[in-house]
């Protein structure tokens, strides 16, 4: 091999059917590394065509194999697909740092959860029943089934994409519905190795398949797609609505997990190192590029110097670097347009009055799309920064007089995804927890997810819940079965 054979990206091709396929007209695109600026990998550039057969493989796995297998003959499937991601964490979190920029660590975290989705869902296979219903109709015999939904299209962000796969991956299977993946166009190749491992496992063919392609086109047709019964989507509000409306349009059942710009309310109680190493946790771990991001800090004015000096020298102490060398503790952005928005604005809000207490723009001696840890003090509650997602490393401070004005404060945004509470009362805290507007609330602690517990938004974070035993009915249709228990024969024109 030439050496420029050998550093050319790997080029990757997308699954359907269980067939490794190019896309319609041999088009392709390249991932970039967020942390080096080069392409490392190329993925095939799907079309709308390619979506349709995607789903019609789906389509016929359902009617075929799959629809065979026995609940306890999933779950064996979907715990030897566990072990086999299991064996290759550490490889997948590799890749997915490489893809997305975010940090090893964070990664390899995430990579060495996902088996525990899989073991918790394969244990509710064989538990999704129905119910014998009493009836007030004599000589009837009533009952429910609980049936696949039917083709799932999943539709994943870049920054947790096998994560966010395995919260609908692991519930979907577990029903028995087959898949259909369209990853981010900026993170393709982790959902794609992902696919390589189901067929290892033992998968028939048709039940996962990957389309990759750019958003506008393969995601479009996807959530649209008369063949797709259930849509499944993590992302922005924005594209959540559009998403959400191409799915009416065909019934199909939705549900999404959206944006946040969640609130750390720190009570005057609070242990303010705690506090401050939970904010830490929300807001700069993941770069803040995260649906959960506790961007907000809504703090009562007599631990407001405290907490923001503690904030400040642990902001400043942060280590930005390579994603893949475990002493970093935050690297890039995803793409250089996204971390122009992010400046945008921290631009904007010290425009508008903001205190700037440290970061605001790009490091020193990085290439890089990295953003400085950002804290800003004096904000408005209103303004753009209290108010917009943002997606990056960039943490508001609000201080507050009371209890009332911080969950007012903490209620005063269209989102409602995540919040927390910091106080050394536990009536106290649940108290506040159960006013404040969010799908979830953290008390003395910050950005914990679990397979068993619910996960979701409540305004314009969401429609619906991922993880929890609840999360399978997400993937099921509920049908009423009537048994005519005599031979008994009744008006024809009266309601029964």
């Amino acid at each position: 091999m030439t050496g420029a054979a050998a550093s050319r990206p790997p080029s990757y091709r997308m699954v359907r059917g269980g067939e490794w396929v190019a896309a319609a007209g041999e088009a392709s695109f390249e991932s970039l590394n967020p942390y080096t600026g080069a392409a490392w990998a190329t993925a095939p550039d799907g079309s709308a065509m390619d979506v349709t057969e995607a789903v019609g493989c789906a389509r016929s796995a359902l009617d075929g194999e799959w629809s065979r297998t026995t609940p306890r003959e999933r779950a064996a499937l979907m715990r030897r697909l566990a072990d086999i991601l299991a064996r290759d964490a550490q490889e997948l979190a590799r890749i997915e740092s490489t893809d997305n920029g975010k940090v090893i660590r964070e990664m390899a975290g995430q990579t060495a959860s996902l088996p525990d989705w899989l073991h918790y869902f394969a244990g509710l296979a064989d538990k999704i029943t129905g119910e014998t219903l009493p009836s007030g109709k004599p000589n009837h015999f009533v009952y429910t089934r609980e049936e696949p939904v039917g083709v799932v299209g999943a539709i994943v962000p870049w920054n947790s994409p096998l994560l966010m796969t395995i919260f609908k991956l692991a519930p979907a299977l577990a029903a028995g519905c087959t898949m259909v993946l369209k990853p981010s166009d900026q993170t393709p190749i982790s959902a794609l190795e992902l696919a390589r491992r189901v067929e290892e496992a033992g998968f028939p063919a048709g039940v996962f398949n990957v389309v990759t392609g750019l958003g506008p086109v393969t995601g479009r047709a996807l959530a649209g797609d008369p063949g797709v019964a259930k849509v499944a989507f993590t992302g922005s509000t924005r594209v959540g609505v559009e998403v959400g409306q191409a799915a009416i349009r065909n019934m199909a059942r939705l549900s999404l997990e959206l944006g946040g710009k969640s609130a750390q309310v720190v009570l005057e109680d609070a242990d303010v190192e705690a506090a401050a190493n939970g904010i830490v946790a929300g807001i700069f771990a993941a770069g803040g590029q995260t649906c959960l991001a506790g961007s907000r800090v809504i703090v009562h004015e007599r631990l407001h110097d405290d907490l923001v000096d503690r904030l400040v020298r642990r902001a400043r102490e942060i280590r930005l670097g390579d994603p893949l060398d475990p002493v970093t503790e935050m690297g890039p952005l995803v793409s250089e347009q996204h971390l122009e928005r992010v400046l945008g604005f921290v631009q904007r809000a010290v425009g508008e009055g903001a205190t700037l207490l440290c970061g605001g723009g790009r490091p020193d001696g990085l290439d890089g799309f990295f953003v400085e840890p950002t804290i800003l003090a004096a904000v408005e509650g209103g303004s753009e920064i209290a108010q917009e997602e943002i997606f990056g490393p960039v943490l508001a401070v609000m201080p507050i007089k009371d209890e009332e004005e911080a969950v007012r404060l903490a209620n005063g945004t269209r989102y409602g995804l995540a919040a927390s509470v910091w106080t050394s009362h536990v009536q106290r805290a649940h108290a506040v927890a159960h006013r404040l507007r969010a799908g979830t609330v953290y008390i003395n602690s910050y950005r914990i997810v679990d397979p068993g517990v619910p996960f979701g938004g409540v305004k314009m974070s969401g429609i619906g819940r991922e993880n929890g035993a609840r999360a399978v009915r997400e993937y099921t249709e509920t049908k009423a079965v009537w048994l005519e228990m005599s031979a008994e024969s009744r008006d024809p024109f009266k309601l029964g």
